[in-house]
Order: structure tokens, then sequence, then C-alpha cells
């Protein structure tokens, strides 16, 4: 079997959670184009905090991530806020959901969906909103702003803990105790970071030592005409790699996020094109897509290997990360992806 029909296959079994499909493309001339495109689903779709829920051991003086020593008397009202969504996430997971009043956009999954919006814009918060829920603490990082913002609300006397803004699968276990020692639920944390640190590594154990798939991954606003392509420290690529892939913007020396260009694109050759839904979405679809520079002329282009994956868990680095990654390692193996 050639490589790329075996990495197509490997995702379809990731993304649609069932092997149905994959024993046709076992044969020695499988079909490339009807691996895709596909829409990506972890397995489990909300979080799952812990129980029994912990009781905050309160007052708390941490340092902040900017140096701040910061003193924490109330979690009643918890105010969660990320460019990822991380950070709810893991608040969540450490069962105090129910303490949170307020939500970012990137916060989509069930159990915080019914929440008001705090970001109507993606990277900002909207001061009112956030004094008008009256929030005991807000717990972010540096991906939100902006900066005078967060003095303001410091002004106010609200104590405002921010964390490392670090997206890595080795940065998950650091935020989660950042995060528990902020809400005086410390041994919670260390509980939650075992849990999770656990099913990363799993992950990384069934990852089988294969031909991995070269994968791109392209950041897409198309409302803004925002087209980027993702590199070494964007935070695909460790998503991509941990799961057993080749990230392809690293593979051409590409750093962080840069401007998706016809040549760069053509250059990395992916076998696969990686997405999230809603950028997917503002692109058109996959016709929209492939209408850009220079993707329908990849191999994941020509055979319509793209890959889209809710906005809200893709990048998140939260507690589901683990699942995420050995759903797609459990995927590969079971396609048998050749050497």
């Amino acid at each position: 079997m050639s490589r790329r029909p075996a990495v197509a296959c490997a995702l379809l079994v990731l993304l649609a959670g069932t092997a149905s499909g994959c024993a046709e493309q076992t044969v020695a001339t499988p079909s490339v184009a009807s691996c895709g495109p596909v829409t990506a689903t972890v397995g489990q779709s909300d979080v799952e905090p812990l129980t029994p829920a912990p009781v905050p051991a309160l007052p708390v003086t941490v340092t902040s991530a900017d140096g701040v020593r910061t003193t924490v008397t109330n979690a009643d009202r918890i105010l969660p806020v990320n460019l990822y969504g991380s950070i709810a996430e893991i608040v969540f997971s450490l069962g105090l959901g129910g303490n949170v009043i307020g939500r970012d956009t990137a916060t989509t999954f069930p159990a915080a969906a019914h929440l008001p919006v705090v970001t109507p814009g993606g990277h900002d918060l909207s001061a009112e909103a956030v004094l008008d829920l009256n929030p005991s603490v807000i717990i972010a990082d540096d991906s939100i702003g902006p900066p005078e913002t967060l003095k303001q609300f410091r002004a106010a006397g609200i104590p405002v803990v921010l964390v490392d803004a670090e997206q890595t699968l080795a940065g998950v276990g650091a935020h989660v105790r950042a995060v528990a020692a902020a809400l005086g639920v410390t041994p919670a944390g260390t509980q939650l970071v075992s849990r999770v640190e656990d099913e990363i590594a799993q992950a990384q154990r069934d990852v089988p030592e294969r031909t991995a798939p070269r994968i791109a991954f392209l950041y897409l606003r198309g409302t803004a005409g925002v087209y980027l392509i993702g590199g070494e420290g964007a935070g695909s690529d460790a998503m991509i790699e941990a799961a057993g892939g080749e990230d392809a913007g690293s593979a051409i020396g590409l750093s962080k996020f840069r401007p998706l260009t016809s040549e760069g694109l053509i250059n990395a050759a992916p076998d696969v094109i990686l997405v999230m839904s809603g950028g997917l979405a503002s692109v058109g679809g996959v016709d929209g897509l492939l209408k850009l520079p220079g993707v329908a002329q990849t191999p994941a282009g020509a055979a319509r290997r793209i890959v889209d994956m809710d906005d809200g868990v893709l990048l998140t680095f939260g507690t589901r990360s683990g699942q995420a990654v050995q759903a797609l390692a459990r995927a590969v193996h079971m396609c048998g992806a050749t050497s």
C-alpha cells in the first residue's frame, strides 16, 4: 500500500471514531480521495470534572506570571479567560465549574456553553461585561487583554492571576498547578495533573514507529483576510508531532505562524492539511480552501485530504489534550501506516 492512502485512512478512523471503511483501504490500490475531507471529533466532547469537587482553602497568596503578588480570598465567582479556552477547561476539570460566571469565545465545551461571553472580539476583554459579572477572581494569561483592562480590574480590587501563556503539551501540567494554587485547591491540582499527564504519556507510547504523515496546519480567518501556516512553536506542531506526524511548516524551517504563500505551501508538500472548523467555514469550506494559494497543488489538496477540528479543541492544550493525541495514535495503529 502507498504511504499516503494509509495516512489518510488513519486520519479518517481518528476523526470519524470508527474503523468502518478502513478495511477497504488495506487493499493494494486504495482510493485516496475516499479518505477526505473529514471533520475531527474528540471522543469526549465535554470536560470530566474531579469528584468529589474540592473545597477551596482560602485565602491564598500566589505570584502571578507578571510578577504581581496576588491574594485570593473568594473563589465563588471565577472568571477564567484566555485566547485558547484552556484555563476554563482546567477550572471545570478541577470540579469548580459551578463557580464560573463567564467565558471567552474559545471556551465552547457543553458545560460552559450557557455562560456569557466577555471577549466579544476574541482577543480583548470587555471591561463592562466583566465588571457587570462582579468576579471574585480572574485567571488569565497574556494572550488576552488589553493590559490596561487587566490593570483596571486590579485597581477595582479584583484579584487578577496570570498564568504562563506557553501552549505546549509539556506545559499543561504547570498550567493546572498554577490555576489550582490560585483557587486554593492545590491537592486537586496534583490529582488532575496526574490524570492528564498519564493520558498524554499513554497516547505517545501508543504511537507506532512508522513513517510519519506530513501535516500542515493552516490558520484561516477568511472574513478578516488572515491566512497563516504554522511552524515550530506555533502549538499546532506539538499536537501533530505528539500524534506521530511530521509538521510540514517546521520541516521547511518556519517558526510560529507565517503568512501563507503558494511557494511555501507547495514546498512543504503536506500529505494532509489540518484546519480549525471555524476557519474552514470562513473560506467557504473545502472548495474555498482549494482556491487559496498553493493548496490545490499539494498532495493533500490534490486528493482533498483536508481535516478540520473544532476551534475549541485543536490548540486548547487543556485537560483533554491526551485524549485527542491518543485517538490519533490509535487510528494510525489501526490502519497500519507503512514504515
